[in-house]
């Protein structure tokens, strides 16, 4: 589906596009991780939250997204047009980023937090069925990979930012909330000039009602397969706003709070691109493994070794981890998906993890306030073990690079 708008650019030998798609993500993560990497703990300190509520707070933020992934998805497939979607999400996004410096309580900002999410909902699914569109098949691993990769140093530019920027400001929370504002608006203006979307092949399938059974019936046992690892998998990855928390309950100070999400995409964005290339070239369900592994040392380290030295080895081993697994999961799914039913099957994918994000969050939340953050972090080595056993008898299912 590539266009001369898409051509190959010297760069890694990716579509333009998909660099373009790769700086939109970067920017927006720049924005919300400025703040997110604080509010936890704004929330905590400041307005007197439990971690509870923490949990629930954030695992219906995603849900929400999620769900919204699923609508926006199947509306892409339905109009053949990803980016106007994705600009629309991305744009939905900028608008409530002022909201967070407003905020006079905690009800203001769990409608900022959910209407963002539903931005992210919007633009989620579009998006990566666009990237999905303009990378060749035998370089997909790549192309989600590359995205993952500058998205995730969007993440962890975010929280340095905000660590410099409350030493500068004397931990002054909405200053460092109104300067994130600035890179959401520049993340906008690149989708809208930047990204250019390819044309619909004419050979290409319409599809008229996306969610109607008999289209949904044309996603396969594998797209299934991939669905239901990933959704048991995500129980064991539950909301990054608890490292931030164990970060907060070993000690460190408000200012340097933010060091874990810095420290954890910076693992993130250096694995997620070699780990994408490498999954266009040897078995995914290896490389997933891998990263379920690295997963149970994290959550181990972080509930046994609490110091300094365990919270930074095991937020490496975290970031680590999702740099094996979130660009290869996005690629899975691309593989198995038809492509008139790509945005569909990305919002089917998200709705189901999305979900299983939300019990995640709660249950970690939960075990947190009644029993203590070991609790919280050994039931997630619990779950990831699970994923691994679960792993082995469909791992040749899933073997095949390129969706061959």
């Amino acid at each position: 589906m590539n266009t001369a708008d898409n051509a190959v650019a010297p760069r890694g030998g990716l579509p333009a596009g998909v660099w373009a798609l790769g700086f939109v993500s970067m920017f927006m993560d720049i924005s919300s991780e400025m703040i997110h990497a604080l509010l936890p703990v704004y929330m905590v300190t400041v307005l007197g939250t439990s971690s509870l509520t923490v949990g629930i707070i954030e695992g219906i933020a995603e849900a929400t997204a999620s769900i919204t992934k699923i609508f926006s998805g199947a509306l892409s497939d339905w109009l053949g047009k990803r980016k106007l979607l994705a600009a629309l999400g991305y744009g939905l996004a900028a608008i409530t980023k002022p909201i967070f410096p407003l905020a006079p309580s905690i009800g203001w900002l769990v409608a900022a937090r959910f209407i963002d999410r539903i931005g992210k909902g919007v633009r989620g699914a579009p998006r990566d069925a666009l990237i999905a569109d303009i990378t060749p098949p035998e370089q997909r691993g790549a192309g989600f990979g590359l995205r993952q990769s500058l998205d995730t140093i969007g993440a962890f530019a975010g929280p340095l930012l905000a660590i410099a920027l409350m030493w500068a400001t004397a931990d002054h929370f909405q200053a460092v909330f109104w300067i994130a504002v600035i890179p959401a608006f520049v993340a906008v203006a690149l989708i809208v000039f930047a990204v250019k979307e390819p044309e619909r092949p004419a050979s290409l399938r319409r599809v008229r009602m996306p969610l109607r059974r008999s289209e949904l019936r044309r996603l396969d046992a594998t797209f299934w397969l991939v669905v239901t690892v990933a959704a048991i998998f995500t129980l064991a990855r539950f909301s990054e706003a608890f490292l931030i928390l164990r970060a907060q309950s070993i000690g460190l100070s408000l200012t340097l709070v933010p060091i874990v999400l810095v420290v954890m995409n910076l693992a993130y964005s250096l694995s997620a691109y070699p780990v994408g290339v490498l999954a266009d070239k040897v078995s995914r369900p290896m490389l997933l493994a891998v990263g379920l592994v690295l997963l149970v040392a994290a959550d181990v380290v972080l509930a046994l070794v609490p110091d300094t030295t365990g919270l930074l080895i095991g937020v490496v081993l975290w970031g680590l981890h999702m740099g094996f697994t979130q660009g290869l999961l996005a690629t899975l799914v691309a593989d198995a998906a038809p492509a008139e039913l790509r945005g569909t099957a990305f919002g089917m994918f998200n709705l189901i993890t999305g979900i299983a994000l939300l019990v995640a969050s709660v249950l970690a939340g939960f075990l947190w306030d009644q029993i203590g953050p070991q609790a919280t972090f050994l039931a997630g080595a619990a779950f990831a073990l699970v994923t691994l056993v679960g792993l082995l008898p469909v791992r040749a299912r899933l073997s095949m690079p390129n969706g061959q």
